[in-house]
């Protein structure tokens, strides 16, 4: 484990949080990701009211990591490369704001790097297609209810696990050999 003082947080919307969450837990240097709800219009909201869309929140994932070990860059790298960013509230079938694709920043270090990756995709055109990403200041993170935690981990052989999920940790396991725990 490593010293919690030097611990950090980013937080990342990408979709359904329970794909969000089973990707970046597999990461070397990620010591926590909670679900959650953030950028929302009211406190603590349920995921019923999430999933309303009349709550605002995008579900996210909060990934505490370290930074000596796992760089935020490379946090970036593997949000941008394992969900389509180009997809106005949409992952896949999942579809609605709480979808969206979104960077919540913790410091002006992180909308900074957060900012120039996003220009750098999109110079190179590595997409197709405009990136609709949002880059916002985290203002509240909301734990999502204990069901939705380590998900993936408790609930593979339920069939969103077995045909939305365990296909992305596929692809997301052969492009980051090098990142992904022992």
């Amino acid at each position: 484990m490593s010293n919690a003082q030097y611990l950090e947080k980013a937080t990342f919307g990408a979709g359904c949080f329970w794909c969000v969450e089973a990707v970046f837990q597999q990461l070397k240097g990620v010591e926590g990701v909670v679900s959650g709800y953030a950028g929302g219009e009211i406190d603590n909201p349920t995921y019923e009211e999430v999933c309303s869309g009349k709550s605002g929140h995008a579900e996210v994932c909060q990934i505490t990591f370290d930074p000596k070990l796992i760089p935020y860059e490379e946090l970036l790298e593997v949000f941008w490369k394992t969900h389509d960013p180009t997809t106005l509230n949409r992952q896949g079938n999942d579809i609605g704001t709480q979808y969206r694709s979104v960077i919540y920043f913790h410091n002006e270090e992180q909308k900074k790097l957060a900012e120039v990756y996003k220009k750098q995709l999109e110079d190179s055109k590595f997409f197709s297609q405009p990136i609709v990403t949002e880059i916002a200041p985290l203002r509240t993170f909301f734990p999502a209810e204990n069901y939705h935690q380590n998900y993936f981990q408790y609930n593979s052989h339920q069939p969103y696990c077995t045909i939305v999920i365990e296909p992305k940790l596929e692809k997301f396991r052969k492009a980051f050999p090098k990142l992904i725990k022992d």
